[in-house]
């Protein structure tokens, strides 16, 4: 699909050229913390640079890319009006820094920062406008960032994801008594660093598509792991996104929580999930602590994590509901 499109698009409906009056794209670089991002910034249709617009962050899932689910909301928001950018995390896509695929959470969360101060000094944006959307990992460290940074004046998620939670804790909370193990990890990580300069790292690496045989999805457990496994690695394989981090990236990882001091959001705030998705407990978890006045949580019945990523016609639900509440708050 990559070498497909011609901006290494790989969602479903991608531009495929820039076409005066329609939506167009453009690659820009900018720095963050010292590190050089990779972006995608998507205009309007008709887009003058000295008008007036609304515009929107679009922070991407851990492990992905701005070119997969967070390049399609982006789209689909710029097609509703609004200028979007979608970045490349720090240490991660065709972004800036070293280690690779370091996943520290304040890296991630002043990366959305840094977006928002890309926008403020793009051509027609009103920086008195300015919306976030967070996808999965992104929307955790989204909900983190919204929670001081108030030129944020709505406030959305998909699939939201509470990378600490999950890294301390396990999935489901599933591995508590697994705590002290990870972090005697990390600490062997980080000397084996220093000593030798070698980086260790917890989950997969992808040097290319897979396809997966019946018998080998069968074998991975059933709901975020195996569909994300799908995803990012064959229907909608980018070579930059990468399913694995760096183990010292615990160190930090274990100590963040989305959830803690969620009450500072006060913005409006829709928060969606697929209904029947594994990951839901981790939107619930911060609804419920969010003290916006103005909140909804949109559950898309019948959909999994995954599938509110690219699957019909949960996306288009998600898309209708995204511009429907960007427009009431920043328009």
């Amino acid at each position: 699909m990559t070498q497909e499109n011609p901006f290494g698009l790989v969602y479903d409906g991608a531009l495929t050229q820039n076409v005066q009056g329609a939506v167009n794209i453009q690659t820009v670089n900018y720095d963050s913390r010292g590190v050089t991002i990779a972006a995608n910034v998507y205009t309007p249709a008709d887009y003058d640079e000295k008008g007036s617009y609304p515009a929107i962050t679009v922070a991407h899932p851990n492990g992905g890319v701005k070119e997969q689910v967070a390049g399609f909301f982006a789209q689909k928001l710029a097609e509703a009006g609004f200028i979007t950018i979608a970045a490349d995390a720090s240490y991660q896509g065709a972004s800036g820094g070293e280690p690779r695929n370091t996943d520290y959470p304040t890296n991630r969360v002043e990366d959305i920062r840094a977006m928002a101060d890309f926008l403020e000094g793009f051509p027609g944006v009103d920086k008195d406008r300015l919306g976030a959307l967070g996808i999965c990992g992104g929307g955790g460290y989204t909900a983190e960032a919204a929670k001081t940074d108030k030129r944020f004046k709505a406030v959305a998620t998909v699939s939201l994801f509470n990378s600490g939670r999950v890294r301390r804790n396990g999935f489901l909370d599933s591995d508590v008594a697994g705590i002290a193990k990870r972090l005697e990890e990390a600490k062997k990580a980080r000397d084996k660093r220093l000593a030798t300069g070698e980086i260790d790292y917890v989950g997969q690496y992808l040097p290319g598509r897979i396809h997966l045989s019946e018998e080998q999805i069968e074998a991975i457990p059933a709901g975020l792991y195996r569909e994300g496994t799908i995803y990012y690695g064959d229907t909608y394989y980018h070579p930059n996104a990468q399913s694995w981090y760096t183990t010292e990236s615990l160190m930090y990882l274990m100590a963040f929580d989305a959830q803690n001091q969620a009450e500072l959001i006060d913005q409006p705030l829709l928060m969606i999930a697929g209904k029947d998705a594994d990951t839901r407990y981790m939107t619930d978890a911060i609804f419920e602590k969010a003290s916006s006045k103005d909140k909804e949580r949109y559950l898309v019945d019948g959909a999994s994590h995954i599938e509110t990523y690219w699957k019909e016609p949960y996306v288009t639900l998600e898309s209708e509901k995204l511009t429907e509440f960007f427009s009431k708050y920043l328009t």
